[in-house]
């Protein structure tokens, strides 16, 4: 068959993404650091932008040339100011609020507070200077990576996100148990089964609340925590003003054993946070602030401090305009002042997708905000995006690396996203983590052997319960949270009776 060229029309549709709404896109998934750090960079670029600062200072020299009376084409901070949502709250009363976390530092025996000297090691290592070159991971990220692992339901690990944010770079947890079990509206068993789990991470010695706990960690860690031991670090003040004599009396040890047991103390970590890199400590800034309104409303509204100001200067503008003289001079003011009116644009539909979102968010999860972290309700992106009327990916870019303040705490907002089990009575569905807490209540509620229950069992008293849910997901949901089989659980009541 012969070759030959021709010219053909043809007519179709298609998507082209420009680079204006690659930008958008863009804009609507940067956390506020990450913004501010972006407009920064367009000011720097673009001539005719402008930060609002409320009463500028004119630069020197640049600032001079200019019309000092500035013509905004918007300011995102303004047009998002005042401008608030009430989501609506059925039978809601909020529960009780907490004050504030309160963080103290603790003394060993009144004496020294271990927990703050040195720089981590042992109490007689010295820390070199190849140290400080080695490559490792923060606590932090070394404790999440841990967590991950760990199989804890949705409840349980968000309680654990909030201890890992209070342990100081010594490995010490300064956060009161009984305070952020009142914040999250959950049992303060809960929170202490948690805080067990989590005194079981590496390094040994983590999440201790004093420096006799700390101790107590790492020797149950080496299976050397005896009665003899326990005395040891209910006295560490005689062990600091080196009395021999008392130690001996209250450990009922001779010389010998004391001597061997100051060794072991003495080669323990007293603070084992320290052996990973620290972080510098950020305060976190919410996107979106909740606070409790009257007659059961909840209003949703814009933190403006982490929107940035923006203006255009429009008499500059028209100053440069009319003295371009070149195609390409032209060109180049055209191309900003484009540029310009999109970002202030951009901005500005960034900041009302955001509280359209969590404001849907917000009427979703009232339950959490009244009455605790059990009360979280099955919720996917494609509720809240037909709800709202955009698409799952604009809801997905809108969620990630934005924090929303409530009464209860700063969450981010995927935190609000659950897994759902579906009712067996053609109900409400229920939350995947308020069916793990059924689950651990029956297997915590069995006192002998008969009340021991199977998997098949369970299956039976959720489904009467309402919960359609398949053996093999209890036996996922048990072993996620540890729990040992029903033949292993009937083994160790019998050893204990």
């Amino acid at each position: 068959m012969a070759l030959s060229h021709r010219l053909e029309l043809r007519q179709g549709q298609g998507l082209v993404i420009t680079p204006q709404l690659q930008q958008a896109i863009k804009l609507l998934q940067l956390s506020n650091i990450e913004l501010d750090a972006f407009v920064e960079a367009e000011l720097e670029r673009n001539p005719l932008l402008l930060r609002d600062e409320g009463e500028a200072q004119p630069a020197p020299d640049v600032e001079a040339e200019r019309d000092p009376s500035l013509t905004p084409v918007d300011s995102v901070a303004d047009t998002a100011a005042g401008r608030e949502m009430d989501a609506p709250v059925e039978d809601a009363s909020p529960g009780e609020r907490a004050a504030g976390e309160t963080i103290e530092a603790e003394h060993a025996g009144g004496q020294i507070d271990w927990s703050r000297a040195g720089s981590g090691g042992s109490f007689d290592s010295e820390d070199g200077y190849e140290s400080a070159l080695v490559d490792v991971p923060t606590l932090s990220a070394h404790l999440r990576a841990q967590l991950a692992q760990a199989g804890l339901s949705p409840v349980r690990n968000a309680i654990a996100d909030f201890l890992i944010d209070a342990v100081d770079e010594g490995g010490y947890l300064r956060l009161d148990v009984v305070e952020l079990a009142v914040r999250l509206g959950c049992r303060l068993e809960m929170v202490e089964e948690v805080l067990t789990v989590l005194q079981g991470f590496e390094p040994a010695g983590v999440f201790a609340r004093d420096v006799r706990e700390c101790l107590a960690l790492q020797l149950k860690d080496l299976n050397r925590y005896d009665p003899a031991m326990a005395a040891m670090l209910d006295h560490l003040e005689l062990l600091a003003k080196r009395d021999m004599a008392s130690l001996r009396r209250v450990c009922g040890v001779d010389d010998e054993d004391l001597r061997d047991m100051i060794a072991e103390v003495r080669s323990l970590n007293p603070r084992p946070g320290a052996a990973y890199l620290s972080e510098q400590a950020e305060t976190l800034v919410p996107d979106v602030m909740v606070r409790e309104g009257l007659g059961g409303m909840w209003h949703v509204e814009l933190n403006t401090d982490t929107l940035p100001r923006v203006l255009v200067d429009q008499r500059y503008h028209a100053r440069v305009a009319k003295g371009a003289r070149s195609d390409q001079e032209k060109t180049f003011v055209a191309d900003c002042m484009a540029s310009a009116n999109w970002l202030v644009k951009s901005l500005d539909q960034r900041a009302k997708t955001i509280l359209k979102v969590a404001s849907e968010i917000v009427r979703q999860q009232d339950g959490f905000l009244a009455y605790g972290v059990e009360h979280l309700r099955p919720l996917n992106l494609k509720t809240v995006a037909d709800a709202i009327s955009m698409h799952e990916s604009t809801v997905s870019r809108v969620t990630s690396n934005k924090y929303i303040a409530t009464p209860r705490g700063v969450f981010e907002l995927k935190f609000f996203f659950t897994s759902a089990i579906q009712s067996s009575e053609g109900g409400e569905a229920h939350s995947a983590a308020s069916v793990r807490h059924k689950i651990k209540g029956l297997v915590d509620a069995e006192r002998t052997e008969a009340d021991v229950h199977s998997d098949d069992r369970i299956v039976e008293i959720l489904k009467a319960a309402g919960v359609d849910i398949a053996r093999r997901t209890v036996a996922k949901y048990r072993e996620a949270m540890r729990i040992p089989s029903s033949v292993e659980r009937r083994r160790q009541m019998k050893e204990m009776a």
